[in-house]
């Protein structure tokens, strides 16, 4: 790694986590975190200081995360949702979208504390609308989301030499919204949704503020579409 700042990205290999990796780029050596190995590497190419980071988020150990000694920005973007009312969801889909949007959040971020510490670092959450409020039928991820908020509000107030974002966006275009959509029976119409690149820009508007600000929450909806 160069004498650039170093930023970590989860879910990097597709949608927001790929369109911050992006927009991290110029300025930032990247370590980009996935399961997808080939779809890390079909990205490097096109991004000058990364290096793909492949891993199981929920099996993450001290030995994934060993050599790095400093982080400067830690992108918590990878997520999962399985919609369905409380009558048709069974304790293992409860269990799992916990382990993936909480529980392995709050296990590497613990993990990389001292890194984080050392380099004085901001982490930022991609949380959702599901995070503000909750809906028929997305209440187990809508727990979960609301569990993250918990997280980073905690975080933010036991870790004062760090900055701590959290970002909800509503609907965004991307293969989760169109699986969402078909779950939901409905139409994938993404000219109604936020481009992946529009959250980028809004996290990066967090990472780039004056010294002086500490943005703590940034709520962002489609301009057209639905609301959540």
């Amino acid at each position: 790694m160069s004498a650039r700042p170093t930023a970590l990205v989860t879910g990097a290999s597709r949608g927001v986590g790929a369109a911050i990796a992006r927009a991290l780029a110029p300025t930032h050596d990247l370590l980009l975190g996935g399961r997808d190995t080939e779809a890390l590497a079909g990205m490097i190419p096109g991004l000058p200081g990364a290096r793909p980071w492949p891993v199981e988020l929920t099996a993450v150990t001290e030995a994934d995360v060993a050599g790095i000694d400093r982080l400067d920005v830690l992108v918590h973007s990878a997520g999962v949702v399985t919609l369905g009312r409380v009558e048709e969801t069974p304790a293992e889909v409860w269990r799992r979208t916990m382990e993936i949007n909480v529980i392995a959040v709050a296990e590497l971020t613990r993990l990389l504390l001292p890194a984080l510490r050392a380099a004085r670092g901001h982490v930022v959450l991609i949380n959702s609308g599901a995070g503000q409020r909750a809906n028929p039928n997305w209440i187990s991820y809508s727990a979960s989301k609301h569990a993250l908020r918990a997280f980073a509000d905690g975080l933010r107030l036991e870790e004062p030499g760090l900055q701590v974002t959290t970002v909800y966006p509503g609907r965004v275009a991307t293969d989760m919204q169109r699986e969402v959509r078909a779950s939901e029976g409905g139409p994938y119409q993404p000219e109604n949704y936020l481009d992946p690149d529009s959250v980028a820009r809004v996290a990066l508007t967090a990472l780039t503020a004056s010294s002086d600000a500490h943005i703590t929450e940034i709520t962002v909806r489609p301009a057209a579409g639905p609301p959540n």
